[in-house]
């Protein structure tokens, strides 16, 4: 169920069916598109989700080619002949044989898919009666022209007929051509006159004074009386004959395309349940093609009220903006049963509440619908019972009703309908009358609804349900970022924190004049304004740290992968190391077996030569020879050593950076977070400059500066830095001033001892910049 009626109009889902049936190349698909809506059963969604997503899936898979043909409807045609006598005229029975044609290829591409991964599809091409469908197509080529006429071979009789008026035809017009030559010659007619057809009858064009000359039957005349057409009287009789064979072959015709009717007739079943599997295949190319333009995909579904989106985006500003070359900002995401059912969304007017809004509504109902959404991979989804919204103005002067009634009245059916599987969506709660009571009410209204149990998401402007939704366990803030520095929406949503509206900020910068603003500022108390400031700070200092998050986990994979890369190298090196050392020790092996036979050889020689001194001296040189040969093996050896040891870094250390560590510090395991911090801190501390120069940059960098750099200082001990931001229009005076508020606020919440700061000495820059104390 969903609320109010005209839902899809309010989110935009009208658009979507727009695009769809623009994709749809039929009516049969456009149909389906019309009876597209909102499901709850798990099963059903699931099915639909598979079918298209398997449809994508085939579509794209570079191993199979999918087929594509002329779809048309067939059904009103179809069920006329199920009278018999009535037949299909040519022009139906080749779109008939078309679409059949379409059908059996689908068939039979469907029924070689694998069952494992597209089991769906596979069980959307069974039509019932396999082969039924070439067959008809077959029979009705036997009958048909590529032109979709009715071929001459169709039937002996009609190739007869055909073959008769193509010769009488003929004869017709070498007869006329005769006459027409020899009326041009008497000046009868007009020099560039030539035979046309009237009344089906081929005539001449004559002028009215001459038409008892040509002589002959008189069938039309010209719109202004200066021509008259004539039969002349000796083709009078052929033409008469030619009337005679096309009766003949329309008898004929009528005849073949009975009895081909007659043949199709039984098969009626089999071709409307075709016309439903390709309505079905037009309906899913049409879904594939849109998920295809938003990057669609199919998140993981499950069987419980759940919404876990990461980077989702709005279709229908996607359609918009992607012929303009623009993006989307992505927004995550999460409501859930545990921790968050309702997430109160705060920030400025223009910086994407609505928008968001929206976007949860439109994918949730196009998911529901069975359709695609453009989500990043990681996201989970569930179902809702019902999907109630509150967007928009519904001011209704028929019934007499205000927009803040019209709030009211919606506000009644949610209390009333709403349950635990409801998902509820509301645009600027408790707004259009006395802000006050306007706050309570809506409160209240909140509280009710989280008694209730329903899931949620709702933007407001009003505090008091900022301050509802930080102490209600189940209710979460979010905001919609703000970059206070170039003052203007990011459209990112961070949840956790409220958001500001900086409504100061705006009115400064539309150019209200400062006394309004301090007057209102009084007005409304410091108190107030201090909040707002706080929620901006913490906006300011989460997207910094953000930042530097990214930044690290950036830096952390590029060490990942250069540790990776290190260690691949140091296993290549032992390999190599281990496969020279069982070289050199089977070439020491080897050198020692030659060595030992050569003693060997040596001993029997010099025994057998008792004492000889010639051959003893003979095997004397064999063995310093061997000696020399064993020489000249070591250096080789020793050479592969150093080619290994060359391959190895060799880590060096300065002993002058040695530095005495305390006992606790020495006591402490070191682990490679302590020497990376160790190092980072050393580090800043030698490069560390205890000047900033703000000068001439611009408020958003000037701010990511400021924070980096205090926070340097703050690590490495500086005691006391200066911050030079001139004096100019003061707005970097300002910010200066703001963040160190801001940081002394945190400091105090955590007991710490608050920086002094203030301008520096008038002869040294004055209020051009401020000196700090840390």
């Amino acid at each position: 169920m969903y609320y109010p009626s005209n839902i899809e109009h309010k989110i935009d889902f009208s658009v979507i069916r727009e695009e769809l049936n623009r994709r749809c190349s039929s009516s049969l698909g456009s149909e389906q598109v019309e009876a597209m809506q909102m499901e709850t059963d798990y099963e059903a969604v699931s099915h639909k989700l598979l079918l298209t997503d398997q449809m994508r899936l085939a579509q794209a898979d570079p191993m199979l080619t999918f087929p594509r043909g002329d779809i048309h409807d067939m059904r009103e045609a179809i069920s006329r002949i199920r009278i018999e006598g009535l037949f299909l005229d040519e022009e139906e029975l080749d779109a008939l044989r078309k679409t059949l044609a379409y059908a059996a290829e689908l068939e039979a591409f469907f029924g070689t898919l694998d069952e494992g991964r597209y089991a769906c599809l596979k069980e959307l091409g069974t039509v019932g009666n396999p082969g039924a469908l070439g067959q008809m197509v077959k029979a009705i080529d036997r009958i048909l022209d590529r032109y979709g006429r009715l071929a001459d071979h169709a039937s002996p009789e009609l190739a007869r007929i055909r073959r008769e008026m193509v010769n009488l035809q003929g004869s017709v017009g070498r007869t006329l051509a005769s006459i027409l030559r020899q009326a041009k010659a008497d000046g009868f007619v007009d020099a560039d006159a030539a035979p046309t057809i009237r009344e089906g009858r081929l005539v001449i064009p004559v002028s009215p004074g001459y038409k008892r000359k040509v002589g002959g039957i008189v069938h039309d005349e010209s719109a202004t009386g200066k021509t008259v057409y004539i039969e002349p009287q000796q083709v009078v009789e052929a033409n008469n004959h030619i009337r005679e064979l096309e009766g003949a072959e329309r008898r004929e015709r009528v005849r073949i395309l009975t009895e081909i009717t007659g043949q199709l007739r039984p098969q009626t079943e089999a071709i409307l349940e075709s016309q439903r599997m390709l309505a079905q295949v037009d309906f899913l190319n049409a879904k594939v093609s849109l998920a295809e333009t938003l990057h669609a995909i199919r998140p993981e579904l499950v069987n419980e009220p759940l919404l876990e989106w990461s980077e989702a985006r709005h279709p229908v500003l996607w359609l918009h903006y992607a012929p303009q070359g623009k993006s989307v900002v992505p927004l995550s995401i999460r409501l859930n049963a545990d921790s968050n059912k309702i997430l109160v969304i705060s920030g400025p007017n223009a910086g994407g509440k609505s928008v968001c809004l929206k976007t949860v509504a439109l994918l949730q109902y196009m998911l529901q619908c069975g359709l695609l959404v453009p989500v990043a991979e990681q996201s989970r989804a569930g179902l809702f019972d019902q999907l109630m919204i509150d967007i928009g103005d519904e001011q209704s002067i028929q019934d007499e009703l205000s927009t803040y009634s019209s709030h009211l009245r919606n506000m009644r059916a949610f209390l009333r309908q709403a349950d635990e599987r409801t998902l509820i969506l509301i645009d600027e709660m408790g707004t259009g009358t006395e802000p006050l009571i306007g706050g309570a009410i809506a409160e209240a209204i909140l509280s009710e609804l989280v008694q209730k149990g329903v899931f949620g998401i709702i933007t407001t402007h009003y505090t008091n349900l900022k301050h509802f939704a930080e102490q209600t366990p189940g209710v979460v803030n979010g905001a919609m970022l703000y970059d206070r520095g170039a003052m203007q929406p990011l459209f990112q949503l961070s949840i956790g924190q409220a958001g500001s509206s900086f409504a100061i900020e705006i009115a400064r910068q539309t150019g209200l004049g400062e006394s309004v603003i301090k007057h209102a500022i009084d007005l409304v108390g410091e108190e107030h304004i201090d909040y707002d400031k706080q929620l901006q700070d913490i906006a300011r200092d989460k997207r910094y740290w953000e930042r530097k998050r990214q930044s690290i986990r950036q830096k952390e994979k590029e060490l990942e992968t250069r540790v990776a890369e290190y260690e691949e190298r140091l296993a290549g090196v032992k390999k190599e190391k281990k496969e020279i050392l069982e070289e050199a020790r089977q070439q020491a092996q080897d050198l020692l077996q030659q060595s030992n036979a050569t003693i060997e050889r040596t001993i029997r020689e010099i025994k057998e030569a008792k004492a000889d001194k010639q051959k003893t001296k003979a095997a004397r040189a064999k063995v310093e020879k061997m000696k020399e040969k064993v020489a000249d093996k070591k250096p080789a050896a020793t050479k592969s050593t150093q080619a290994l040891e060359t391959k190895i870094p060799k880590v060096m250390r300065d002993f002058s950076e040695l530095r005495k560590l305390s006992k606790t510090m020495a006591q402490a395991p070191e682990t490679k977070s302590n020497i990376s911090v160790r190092s980072t801190v050393r580090q800043r501390t030698l490069t560390f400059e205890r000047t900033l120069d703000l000068r001439g940059m611009r408020i958003d960098e000037a701010t990511e500066k400021l924070i980096a750099y205090m926070d340097d200082a703050l690590m490495v001990g500086a005691g006391e830095v200066t911050i030079l931001h001139g004096t100019g229009t003061g707005a970097l005076k300002q910010l200066t001033r703001d963040y160190l508020n801001s940081l002394n606020r945190q400091r105090r919440k955590r007991g710490q001892v608050a920086l002094e700061f203030g301008d520096g000495d008038v002869n040294h820059g004055g209020a051009g910049l401020t000196v700090v104390q840390l």
